[in-house]
């Protein structure tokens, strides 16, 4: 039985398992994903990344969640790829493009003394508040509007919200006490509502002050996650768009803290760490 090398990474406490598809193809990246990801009996991850050749970019990024289903894009994962084509010398230059289901990125990396990548800067392109492929009401629109949750026998819960595509779905909602939020319980209600064609990542936020935001994510196909690249930059823009931060917002996740900047208008830019766990081979 072949063996793949693999390393584990995280951004933020995002961790994903990494393979350089150029060398190490994955014939079913799908069930690998499930299988690598169990915290127990696998690597452990909240899913696969593999970087691979692209034609249009200098590389390409695939993830996988740990339900086996493919992402659209990952804010930390991408940020990961960044240092790893870096640190293992695919590329020298600090400025990298990769492919993703969500468009190209444009990554800015940051290295320290010894020349490895410690933070990466990414143009997350503008974040859309319409997508009728992603959110069935409202002609694909809604800021801090109000949807309902199933009611399962009991008391149906409202939920104030503002809907943001990054390339992949988001809804933000808004919190004075979001340590009180049932986010597992929460968090899956609302990821399968029928108005979510493609399901959908669920945030929640709570504005602390001095351009400070502490979010919670629940993240489609994996469940709760240290931390969301493109839900810090979905929660960033909902709070802009309704006068709750300026133009410069720290999202505080579980894992850490990302940097958002935008200006209402233009493309959305994300500053945050990269770290690399440990290397490692496993059976195919």
């Amino acid at each position: 039985m072949s063996k793949i090398s693999f390393t584990k990474m995280h951004g933020a406490g995002n961790d994903y398992i990494y393979v350089n598809a150029m060398e190490c193809p994955i014939a079913n990246p799908e069930k690998a994903a499930v299988v690598w990801s169990d915290r127990h009996k696998g690597i452990g991850g909240d899913g696969l990344i593999m970087i691979d050749r692209s034609e249009v970019a200098d590389f390409k990024m695939r993830m996988f969640n740990n339900d086996g289903s493919e992402g659209i894009m990952c804010g930390n994962g991408i940020r990961c790829v960044g240092k790893y084509v870096y640190d293992h010398r695919l590329t020298t230059s600090t400025t990298v493009t990769i492919e993703t289901l969500g468009g190209i990125k444009t990554l800015q990396l940051q290295t320290g003394a010894d020349n490895l990548v410690t933070k990466v800067r990414v143009d997350m392109g503008a974040p859309l508040f319409r997508n009728p492929d992603q959110f069935a009401l409202n002609n694909g629109a809604m800021q801090e509007g109000v949807i309902t949750a199933p009611c399962d026998g009991g008391e149906c819960r409202n939920y104030t919200g503002t809907f943001v595509c990054m390339g992949n779905p988001h809804f933000v909602i808004f919190t004075d006490d979001i340590d009180k939020v049932d986010l597992a319980g929460e968090g899956a209600k609302l990821e399968t509502l029928a108005i979510f064609p493609q399901k959908c990542n669920i945030e929640f936020a709570q504005v602390k002050g001095n351009g400070t935001i502490r979010t919670r994510v629940w993240e489609r196909g994996t469940g709760i996650t240290q931390a969301c690249g493109t839900g810090a930059c979905a929660t960033a823009a909902a709070a802009i768009l309704s006068g709750r931060a300026d133009g410069n917002v720290t999202i505080a996740m579980d894992g850490g803290d990302l940097e958002i900047e935008w200006d209402g208008k233009g493309n959305l830019f994300m500053t945050g760490p990269a770290v690399t766990v440990f290397d490692g081979e496993i059976e195919l």
